[in-house]
């Protein structure tokens, strides 16, 4: 999440969301049931690691870490970027270099400062290839990092570009200018923590001590995360509640119904079997719009016979993608709550084209499918059966379902689905690259910006379990045009830059982009101020009742 690798399809799909069925519908909701105070209860996904900011990139974990940690700058609900605990954020000339000045007055919940050690040693630790952060190639612009990925670290080396001046002064310098550096602050990775966090991180993943909005109270692991108001936070955002508890599901279905009879409060989803009704359903107060999810599926750059740097390989890749009719998908599975994809961002952010070169790989061309699947045949016959594999409580079922039929009848070729029951399971499974095919992917943006969608997801530096690059795409060319991007000198030319390197991916089709997952979910009715934001997720801080 965050971060994030989406929880999963919920419903239809949209951004992740772990679905639980077993969130206790016994349970009352309201206010008087909480001693005067109003918690709201949220729908959640038991997170695939502990609540570690830098190695959490999925949303089970994501949403609960995102309210309980402050980052240097926050972002409004349409993602415009403004100073948290940050005092300031200033660059040098060509942004290879930048002064941090914090705010005082800013503690952790357990009474201790944030000071710019905070940030640093946080940083250097999520950095540290020693420690397995999922979140580590967030920090590869900045110097130092490479010697952070050496073997025979103790784990505790620090990033060299980043120096302390004084409690609330550091400066960052970069191995190459990054002009998006201040926007990509405000992800959750670059979350600061409290010193109590090297002691034992293994305990502190099951305990976090933050600095945001919200603080830790308990998890009852598989079943709730219950997060209370922090009276001491101060920063940009506004809470109208005493607390948020995320109660874990493992049905999309069960978490509906509870809506519906206001068991619980919020659901950042809808199930598929409400995808066309839950808008005009009276027990529940209903939400979509365009949303910046992108929902895509990956096969393994290595896998035999589709490996991404062979001719063969993409032939069958584009062949693929050429055989689904996403529109069918939108319209007869999710119910319209997406949007077809046409390049691998999405339509919320900077920059986004659906005329690209490469854009008609993504349309719907039964008959070149056909064409190019046979030219692959040529070089090299397949007849294995492709597997589609994705978590099974997320609601995903209905769109592989029609994947895997689409290119069954277009392509003639065997392929399968292969649900794994939860999506922590899967998403461990697709940390170990235990998954022998093609498996889907999601992405909620971490910060508004094609570089979260582009770098995160398909540079080298992000393969190999340094990041987010689950298929371990590796492409000297695309990397290339991201280092450019980086130096760019406008978000203007950066942007172009971006597109050139989109052009690269509709090419090789590393991942396989299907659609635009909107923003949408539902309410218990007596809910007030429900809205989703940039990230496609629930304002929590801003519902009450």
């Amino acid at each position: 999440m965050k971060k994030k690798a989406i929880a999963l399809i919920a419903a239809a799909c949209s951004l992740a969301m772990a679905l639980g069925g077993c969130g206790s519908s016994s349970s009352s909701t309201s206010g008087s049931s909480n001693g005067g105070k109003v918690i709201i209860t949220a729908f959640g996904s038991e997170p695939q690691n502990p609540l570690i900011p830098g190695n959490t990139n999925e949303t089970g974990g994501g949403r609960p870490v995102e309210l309980m940690f402050a980052r240097l700058v926050s972002f409004d609900n349409k993602g415009n970027a403004k100073n948290e605990v940050a005092q300031s954020i200033k660059p040098n000339a060509d942004s290879s270099e930048y002064t941090i000045t914090l705010k005082k007055g800013w503690k952790f919940t357990d009474g201790t400062p944030v000071t710019a050690e905070s940030f640093t040693k946080a940083w250097s630790y999520t950095a540290n290839a020693k420690n397995a952060q999922k979140c580590a190639s967030f920090f590869s612009t900045i110097k130092g990092y490479d010697d952070l990925q050496k073997d025979g670290l103790k784990g505790d080396e620090q990033l060299s570009g980043l120096k302390v001046v004084d409690d609330y002064t550091f400066t960052v310098t970069m191995n190459q200018p990054d002009a998006t550096f201040p926007v990509k602050v405000g992800y959750e990775g670059f979350s600061p923590l409290p010193e109590s966090f090297y002691k034992d991180p293994k305990a502190f993943g099951e305990k976090p001590v933050g600095n945001g909005p919200y603080k830790f109270s308990s998890w009852d692991h598989n079943k709730q995360i219950v997060l209370v108001k922090n009276p001491d936070y101060k920063g940009n955002v506004k809470v109208n509640n005493d607390g948020v508890t995320f109660k874990i599901y493992t049905s999309t279905d069960s978490a509906y119904a509870d809506v519906q009879s206001g068991n619980l409060d919020v659901m950042d989803s809808v199930p598929a079997t409400a995808t066309k009704t839950f808008q005009s359903d009276p027990n529940v107060e209903a939400y979509n719009k365009a949303g910046s999810v992108s929902q895509t599926f990956t096969i393994p750059s290595d896998l035999d016979h589709f490996k991404s740097n062979t001719e063969e390989g993409v032939l069958r890749r584009q062949a693929i993608s050429m055989a689904i009719n996403r529109k069918t998908i939108v319209d007869k599975v999710l119910g319209g709550v997406g949007t077809p994809a046409k390049e691998f961002t999405s339509p919320m952010t900077p920059g986004y084209s659906d005329s690209l070169k490469g854009e008609s790989n993504l349309e719907y061309n039964p008959k070149k499918a056909k064409e190019l699947w046979a030219k692959a045949d040529a070089i090299s016959k397949y007849d294995g059966t492709l597997t589609f594999s994705y978590n099974a409580d997320g609601g995903a079922k209905p769109i592989y379902d029609a994947v895997v039929n689409q290119l069954k009848n277009n392509l003639g070729i065997k392929a399968a689905t292969n649900p794994v029951p939860t999506f922590q399971e899967f998403r461990t499974d697709v940390s170990n690259r235990t998954i022998k095919g093609a498996f889907r992917t999601g992405w909620q943006p971490d910060y508004p910006s094609p570089e979260n969608y582009l770098y995160q997801l398909y540079d080298s530096a992000a393969a190999d379990n340094q990041g987010s690059n689950d298929g371990d795409y590796k492409n000297p060319a695309f990397d290339k045009l991201m280092d450019q991007a980086y130096a760019a000198t406008s978000t203007e030319a950066a942007n172009k830059i971006y597109q050139q390197a989109q052009e690269i991916l509709l090419n090789d089709l590393p991942a396989i982009p299907l659609y635009y997952g909107n923003a949408y979910g539902v309410a218990a009715k007596g809910v007030k101020n429900f809205t989703m934001n940039w990230q496609n997720q629930p304002v929590y801080s801003e519902l009450s009742k």
